[in-house]
């Protein structure tokens, strides 16, 4: 068996689910130090984050400003400017990386998968013909090709 060094994700393996109150997101919205916290941006209502343990290249999160578990905690225009937010999120990776298509999902509730069950939040994942190739097919192995840094650096100004 081949074996590809990710040391980088044992953190995420090691951490288990996300314990109630601890929140990645309100953490790093409740101070500027934006790269740091892989905050790309910031509006009125919502914000646009990089997912340090991604599942593709150009994998965003997408989640209200405010702490919010569940869809009916969310006001029209709240809702509203999310939908807006994952459009331009989906055009902005769209111009800069050039993918075929693209999963855009939300996880309610820690059986749905939802590994921040408090903090909503939509995955937008760019998706590339032939990015289902051997290494995950054969190998069980998913390879991202892209640092977070260069990620970050692509599309912050975008916003």
């Amino acid at each position: 068996m081949e074996r590809l060094w990710a040391p980088w994700r044992q953190n995420f393996v090691a951490a288990g689910p996300v314990p109630d109150g601890d929140c990645f997101l309100c953490r790093g919205l409740a101070v500027h130090a934006d790269r740091e916290n892989l905050i790309v941006w910031r509006g009125d209502r919502s914000c646009v984050a990089l997912n340090k343990y991604p599942y593709n290249n150009g994998h965003l999160l997408v989640a209200p400003l405010a702490h919010r578990g569940t869809l009916d905690d969310l006001d029209d225009a709240q809702l509203l400017d999310l939908q807006q937010v994952i459009r331009r999120a989906i055009g902005i990776l769209r111009d800069k990386m050039n993918p075929d298509g693209f999963n855009v999902g939300l996880n309610l509730g820690r059986p749905a998968g939802a590994g921040l069950p408090g903090h909503l939040h939509w995955h937008i994942v760019p998706r590339w013909n032939g990015d289902t190739n051997f290494m995950p097919v054969i190998g069980d192995t998913k390879v991202i090709s892209q640092s977070l840094e260069s990620l970050y650096d692509l599309i912050v100004g975008e916003f």
